[in-house]
């Protein structure tokens, strides 16, 4: 038989996990391209012959999500593989449509095919939505575990968006790491607060590699994810966190239904903030869809260093990025923070976009005005700097 011809729906993280695991070294199947989504940016690039393998000389090319009809004809494709996150299950099935009405096939690989089995015991931090509060009780289990006197290491979600080759393995104790590595925004804001804890940093493209890496420096890793994805490693403890501001979401979206329904201690968040009428909805849902793990109730604690500069002030927000994107978010912590902390008022930064931060409120309506931190690149901070130098704040 001839090999399979396949193409990888991806957002620059799980795809390339994915092909590493699966398709890299399996004659059956060839990979003639990934499609780029979510993340701007990323499209128009290969994926690098050295991570690629010999099967792939030239490396693979990595085109929009919308030349998907067309990739399939002129590739001659028969299966479409989705390997990405924070999708509404109603979007998956539009893009399996797609593919389907293409002539495809259309498919998604789970945790059996595509977890790497640690030497040491795997600690896993993930979520039903991107924002919910995975960093936060990160850093409180790695705290935790470091005061028994575990060596604990992280290992984050890949964010690879510069040279690929060059982020394979990435290992960070300290900020020159981030300096050498051109680290984004995104990336500082989810690795500095690890750092400043003491706790190495590992992340990168090849995570066979990566997990390699991480395990030789320590006894317990913990798996600090991204989005509402599910991890790379076989976890031994699967902690999920559900998202009291967001109730239904946990059986609404892929793949976090599936960290839920895979969860060993379920954490629902900002139960402090979150009406208590949602907080009982997410409790019920949680407890019917996975009655066999304990649910614990978390309060997610905002704070600022200088609340005097906020109180009377009319302040602009700055917020993570995916939270407000493709989490959905009209709002996150600095709005919290800045009612908290009595500012005058939280000032709309649409009408003073430009750039990249103006596509991103055109591509998300439902933002209300607080800034995306789009930092994906120099271009991007400028528009950023840009943006906010043009805020009256």
């Amino acid at each position: 038989m001839k090999p399979a011809r396949a193409v990888i729906l991806g957002a620059a993280g799980r795809d390339f996990h994915n092909f590493n695991t699966v398709f890299r070294d399996d004659p059956s199947c060839v990979v003639v391209a990934f499609t780029a989504a979510q993340i701007p940016g990323i499209a128009g690039r290969r994926y690098p012959p050295g991570l690629a393998g010999e099967r792939y000389p030239d490396g693979i090319p990595i085109h929009a999500e919308d030349e998907l009809p067309a990739l399939i004809a002129r590739e001659r494709v028969g299966w479409v593989f989705l390997a990405y996150s924070d999708l509404a299950h109603e979007e998956v099935m539009h893009k399996a449509s797609i593919a389907l009405a293409a002539g495809a096939s259309f498919a998604l690989l789970g945790p059996d095919a595509t977890m790497l089995k640690a030497s040491v015991p795997v600690l896993s931090v993930c979520a039903v939505r991107t924002g919910a509060g995975k960093s936060p009780l990160s850093r409180h289990i790695v705290r935790w575990l470091a005061g028994r006197g575990h060596r604990v290491v992280v290992v984050r979600h890949p964010m690879p968006y510069g040279d690929l080759e060059a982020q394979a393995v990435q290992r960070f104790a300290r900020y020159e790491d981030l300096d050498a590595a051109h680290a984004t925004i995104e990336e500082r804001e989810d690795y500095e607060p690890h750092l400043e804890q003491g706790v190495v940093v590992f992340a990168g493209v090849d995570y066979g590699r990566v997990l390699e890496a991480a395990q030789r420096e320590a006894d317990v890793i913990v798996w600090d994810g991204g989005n509402n994805d599910f991890p790379f490693f076989r976890p031994d403890l699967h902690v999920v966190v559900l998202d009291a501001h967001r109730p239904g979401h946990e059986l609404a979206y892929h793949p976090g239904e599936t960290n839920l329904r895979m969860a060993d201690v379920l954490v629902v968040s900002k139960v402090d903030s979150a009406p208590a009428e949602n907080v009982e909805r997410v409790i019920a849902n949680a407890r019917r869809t996975r009655p066999e793990a304990p649910v614990l109730l978390a309060a997610l604690e905002v704070g600022v260093d200088e609340p005097l500069r906020i109180a009377g002030r009319r302040v602009v927000v700055v917020e993570d990025g995916p939270t407000l994107t493709h989490g959905g978010m009209a709002f996150g912590a600095g709005t919290v923070a800045a009612r908290r902390y009595g500012a005058a008022e939280v000032v709309d930064a649409r009408p003073f976009a430009v750039g990249a931060v103006a596509e991103a409120f055109r591509s998300f309506p439902h933002l209300q005005g607080e800034v995306p931190a789009v930092g994906y690149g120099e271009r991007q901070v400028a528009d950023l700097e840009a943006t906010l130098n043009a805020v009256p704040a």
